[in-house]
């Protein structure tokens, strides 16, 4: 047997394993949501043959051709009973694409489709594209915004780093092939974390924004914005709302962003939103829920303090460490709610709960008092709930 064949097999076998790898779900003490052992996806999920050139005449040492670094930041539907990931790809090249992946019962087996996905330029190419969001809409298209990033072109000589960030947007009937929309146009230096709504509001496109001066400082931005478009085939939001506003010392201190396109219950919109904090060791990403209003969308009804996730154990150290970073999420018919997240940049995760546990949860547990005092007043109303009982 040739070194090709010993190596073709030997990979091809651990590549099936880990791909048919089962997921146990693991005990939860705060009983919000159950975490998964295993992450779902992996650089080492990318296909094979994506990766590897399976000629051994031009590849007699069965060598990886092009290689991948990361697996995150996923969107997600369920779609014809599957559940879809919307995944974004980054080559060891620096470049972020999309592909979708697919799993029968939405926490393991995830598999790649045969192809990434193709994703059609605007006149003004990108650089880069990631971080989607996938919207069902009532117009019937799903929708695809993401961010899109480009050289920034008022860069001093010499600045090979500064980029501009804005929000991208496609549409597609079959998640295979997509139309590609102008990108979306607002009164904001830079957007990123924009969310299409999925619903008309006031017969126009509504979007969940987040208005920033720069490409990683929100400067006077003021968290996650809500707007209104008149068309989505030339999107141009001129008023933004602040629905959600970062808050000095908290855990959206230095930015805030929407995750997901929001999930709509009989008692409001629920939200999935990132908050960000500085520390010694660098930026700090958490998870947060809330809710909106069900015929104000941009209205913050509920909204528990501090976060709802936040990266554990393994989930910390990756390639941008301390990061726990969710856009996607998908409810299904019977309450079950599949929560996706990476974990540092680097890997994809699920952890499961219900409509009912995060209704209950957005609205019963205490919100921010923003002072340390508040805080101990919050604790011993509830130890003194507990002694009455």
């Amino acid at each position: 047997m040739t070194l090709y064949e010993q190596r073709r097999i030997a990979i091809e076998r651990a590549h099936e394993e880990l791909l048919s790898l089962p997921n146990e779900k693991l005990f939860s003490t705060g009983g919000i949501y159950e975490r998964y052992k295993n992450p779902i996806l992996t650089r080492d999920h990318v296909p094979l043959n994506w990766r590897f050139d399976f000629d051994p005449v031009t590849n007699p040492f069965f060598m990886e051709r092009i290689g991948y670094n990361a697996t995150f930041n996923a969107g997600a539907i369920k779609w014809n009973g599957r559940y879809l990931l919307a995944v974004r790809v980054e080559g060891n090249d620096r470049k972020s694409f999309f592909a979708i992946a697919e799993s029968p019962g939405g926490v393991d087996n995830f598999r790649f489709w045969p192809r990434p996905i193709t994703m059609p330029e605007t006149g003004d190419p990108d650089t880069n594209v990631y971080d989607m969001r996938l919207t069902a809409h009532e117009d019937g298209y799903i929708y695809g915004v993401f961010c899109t990033e480009r050289k920034d072109p008022s860069a001093p000589e010499g600045d090979t780093s500064s980029a501009v960030a804005m929000a991208g947007i496609a549409r597609t009937k079959d998640l295979v092939d997509w139309q590609r929309l102008p990108d979306l146009i607002s009164s904001a230096g830079q957007q990123r974390n924009v969310v299409l709504f999925p619903e008309f509001v006031e017969g126009k496109y509504a979007f969940y924004t987040r208005p920033q001066d720069g490409f990683i400082d929100t400067g006077s931005g003021g968290g996650i914005g809500f707007g209104l478009s008149d068309s989505v085939e030339n999107a141009r939001v001129k008023e933004e709302a602040i629905v959600d506003a970062k808050t000095y010392h908290t855990i959206c201190e230095v930015k805030n962003g929407l995750g997901p396109a929001p999930i709509k219950t009989s008692q409001g919109w629920l939200q999935l939103a990132h908050g960000v904090r500085n520390t010694a060791a660098g930026l700090r990403y958490t998870l947060y829920v809330f809710m909106t209003a069900l015929d104000k969308p941009w209205m913050v009804t509920h909204k528990p303090a501090g976060h709802f996730l936040a990266p554990v154990g393994s989930e910390r150290t990756g390639d941008v460490s301390n990061v726990a970073f969710s856009n996607g999420w998908i409810a299904d018919d019977d309450g079950r709610v599949l929560i996706y997240y990476a974990s540092s940049d680097t890997r994809m995760y699920v952890a499961t709960t219900t409509v009912d546990r995060l209704l209950d949860h957005c609205i019963n547990s205490p919100q921010d008092g923003l002072r340390s005092a508040a805080s101990v007043r919050t604790i011993n109303r509830l130890i003194s709930r507990n002694e009455s009982l």
